[in-house]
């Protein structure tokens, strides 16, 4: 990539700025599909104990033990709250932050094949943007209050038009965005530690308690838009985490981090140590902190967490090979990630809430352990259903529709 500026519809030229990656630009990388399928049962992991608490999706804005990974293990030391703990722990945050980064592979990939096929960029992909938000907005409304497609949708947009500017410029904003975003989650971080406690209650109030264990399908669709502003906090509030999650994800797949060859293998090497090595202990502590390190855990430390993962993935892909089952269907779950991402929600909407199954208030007693047995079902069904699907089709379903209505688009 020459440093000259371009403006939005400037034809891709000029040097190939990829670097190592230029070598797979004829195959497709086993590992992104594995990382993405891997992703997608990783925020599944999060997301399924929003579905079974009360109060649903709604739980994490009203504080207390519910909102935090080792809240419960913090107030009835147990097994079983243990375990719960660890696992969310884990899940909290973490596969997010991997899920932004491999948006960011993605972006990367598709200005690859601009710049191959001499097409002009941004170009077309802003309609490939602005269908990602469309699909994101109605996700939101129709089935999870917490979607991240919105997001991602704009932040693609900025990213775009930043590949097209100098490597000088997009190191300046990546590294600018972190800083920006450090600040921000340590500033707020200090305020709620530094807040005198109180012995108010926490919890779900009744009425939103109700309306998910009860309540029909339209009255929760006319919450989600009534509370629309405080329900789209996340997205807002990490905005510039998610630009420097996908200009970071653009800078691993140009240094060649996803290869099959020593140069990726040598990067997801450092990844591991430095990501397990020094985030797994960072997110721990801010766990067992309390309710007042929840944003360190999930937005500072998780991160972290995110890039051991990805050098665990590609270890194990390296010693055990992508042949077996669970590789299998999570690499078919990845092909088709947006399908898997949108499924799980509804899957979870229709088993968990009043209007469907209602398993949350009727599994109750079961503690944790439903939770956990609903996130196992679910990813072997996303796995074995993407399995099944690319036997017959390409595309997953939602993939396709995206193709088709970019090819009008053109």
């Amino acid at each position: 990539m020459t440093a000259q500026h371009h403006d939005g519809a400037a034809p891709v030229q000029g040097r190939d700025a990829s670097g190592p990656a230029r070598e797979n630009r004829r195959t497709r990388m086993p590992l992104l599909d594995l990382l993405r399928g891997v992703a997608i049962v990783g925020t599944l992991a999060t997301n399924v104990w929003l579905f079974t608490a009360p109060g649903g999706e709604t739980a994490a804005l009203f504080g207390g033990s519910g909102s935090v990974p080792m809240g419960r293990f913090l107030e009835d030391p147990s097994a079983s709250s243990l375990f719960e703990g660890l696992f969310r722990t884990a899940a909290n945050g973490t596969f997010l932050s991997l899920l932004t980064l491999m948006f960011g592979v993605g972006l990367a990939l598709q200005y690859r094949s601009a710049r191959d096929h001499g097409r002009r960029w941004p170009g077309t992909y802003k309609w490939r943007a602005l269908f990602l938000f469309v699909e994101g907005t109605v996700h939101f409304t129709l089935v999870f209050a917490f979607d991240v497609l919105m997001g991602y949708a704009v932040v693609a947009l900025l990213v775009a038009w930043l590949l097209v500017r100098s490597e000088r410029v997009q190191a300046w904003v990546m590294w600018a965005s972190l800083a920006v975003h450090m600040a921000l989650m340590s500033l707020a971080t200090a305020v709620t530690v530094m807040l005198p406690s109180h012995d108010a209650e926490h919890g779900v109030p009744a009425d939103v308690a109700e309306l998910y264990a009860s309540g029909t399908y339209l009255e929760q669709v006319v919450f989600r838009l009534e509370h629309a502003l405080i329900l789209r906090a996340e997205p807002i509030g990490t905005f510039a985490l998610m630009v420097f999650m996908f200009l970071l994800g653009v800078r691993l797949f140009r240094a060649g981090a996803f290869g099959d060859d020593t140069t990726g293998r040598r990067l997801r090497s450092r990844l591991l140590r430095w990501g397990l090595g020094a985030g797994v202990p960072l997110s721990l502590a801010a766990a067992l902190g309390g309710e007042e390190w929840a944003l360190a855990d999930r937005y500072m430390a998780a991160p972290l967490v995110a890039l051991g993962v990805i050098g665990l993935v590609g270890a194990l892909l390296d010693r055990f090979g992508g042949a077996g089952p669970t590789a299998t269907g999570l690499s078919a779950l990845g092909r088709m990630a947006m399908t898997g991402y949108v499924a799980q929600n509804v899957l979870l909407m229709l088993v968990s809430y009043g209007f469907g199954l209602g398993l949350t208030e009727r599994m109750a007693w079961a503690g944790p352990w439903w939770s956990l047995a609903l996130w196992a079902a679910v990813s072997v069904l996303l796995a074995a259903g993407s399995v099944l699907w690319l036997r017959r089709f390409r595309h997953g379903p939602l993939e396709a529709l995206q193709k088709k209505v970019l090819a009008r688009a053109r």
